[in-house]
C-alpha cells in the first residue's frame, strides 16, 4: 500500500526579490510501514520535502497525495485536520513545552481531537510513554529529564494520535552517540511492531544504515544513490547493523 505519492513537484520561495527553487520536478511513491531515510546535505531540500509530506507547506506544483487523498489543493483548516489524524511530528530539538509534564506533552495533540474522550486519552499517554520505556517518568518536567528521555517523550507524544506517519527531522543530531543509537532502536522497534511508516530526514549514517529504503537529494533533486543504483533499496549494509544494534540494544536503556 502506498501511504505518500509526489508526482512532478516543484517548491519554489521568493527570497527578497530572487526565487528560489527549492524542490525540482521531484516524484516518488512511499510505502506503508517503510523506514526511510531521506539524506543530503545542508540546503538540499530534505526539510522542505519533509515540510511537505507533513502538509505544514504546500507544493509550489505538482501533486501531493496521503493516504491517497489529494492535499495538493487544501485549506489551511483541512491540512490541520489531516495533521492531528494522520502525521506524527519528531524534532531534532524535542519541542516539548517546558511548563508541562511528560504525561501533559503526550496528551497535548490529542486535545484539540473531539473524537477522543478524556478517558482515552489518558489510555493513550499511559499506553505510549509505557512503550518508550517513560511510565515511571511521567510527571517529570522537561528539565528533569536527559536529552533521550526528552526525545523518548517526543517521540511518545507523536504515536499518541495514531498516526499513519512519523516524520522525524534530524531526530539523533541533538544525542550523544549511544544515546542516539538507542533512539534509532526504539523508533525501529516501534515501527516493526506497530507498522507505522517512519520518514527521515537526516545526515546521519547511522539513520541511513539502519533504514530500509534511503532517498538521496542534492539541490531539489532526487538523484541515484551511488552505492545502490537508481532506485531506492533494501540496505546491503542491513547486517551490519543488525549486529550493532544486538551490542548495543543491552545498555541502551538505562543510559538513554
Amino acid at each position: 500500500m502506498i501511504v505518500v505519492r509526489i508526482v512532478h513537484v516543484s517548491k519554489d520561495y521568493l527570497l527578497g526579490e530572487q526565487k528560489v527553487q527549492a524542490l525540482k520536478d521531484v516524484t516518488l511513491t512511499i510505502d506503508a510501514g517503510v523506514f526511510l531515510a531521506i539524506a543530503g546535505p545542508s540546503g538540499s531540500g530534505k526539510t522542505t520535502l519533509l515540510n511537505l509530506i507533513g502538509c505544514i507547506d504546500t507544493p509550489s506544483s505538482g501533486k501531493l497525495y496521503i493516504k491517497g487523498h489529494d492535499v495538493s489543493s487544501k485549506t489551511a483548516n483541512e491540512l490541520a485536520d489531516l495533521r492531528a489524524h494522520t502525521i506524527g511530528f519528531i524534532f531534532q530539538t524535542f519541542n516539548l513545552l517546558p511548563v508541562l509534564s511528560a504525561e501533559e506533552n503526550v496528551e497535548y495533540p490529542l486535545l484539540s481531537r473531539r473524537d477522543i474522550s478524556r478517558s482515552e486519552r489518558r489510555q493513550r499517554t499511559n499506553y505510549f510513554l509505557d512503550i518508550v520505556g517513560l511510565a515511571k517518568f511521567a510527571r517529570h518536567r522537561p528539565n528533569q529529564l536527559s536529552g533521550g528521555q526528552r526525545q523518548r517523550v517526543a517521540i511518545a507524544r507523536a504515536l499518541a494520535i495514531q498516526p499513519a506517519i512519523v516524520l522525524a527531522d534530524e531526530p539523533t543530531a541533538n544525542l550523544d552517540h549511544v544515546t542516539g543509537e538507542g533512539i534509532l532502536l526504539l523508533m525501529k522497534r516501534i515501527n516493526r511492531e506497530l507498522g507505522t511508516t517512519f520518514i527521515f530526514s537526516t545526515h546521519d549514517e547511522r539513520v541511513m544504515a539502519m533504514a530500509d529504503k534511503l532517498i538521496r537529494i542534492e539541490d531539489g533533486e532526487i538523484i541515484p544513490d551511488r552505492r545502490k543504483g537508481s532506485q531506492p533499496a533494501p540496505f546491503p549494509e542491513r547486517r551490519t547493523g543488525e549486529r550493532r544494534r544486538a551490542n548495543v540494544e543491552a545498555n541502551v536503556v538505562e543510559r538513554t
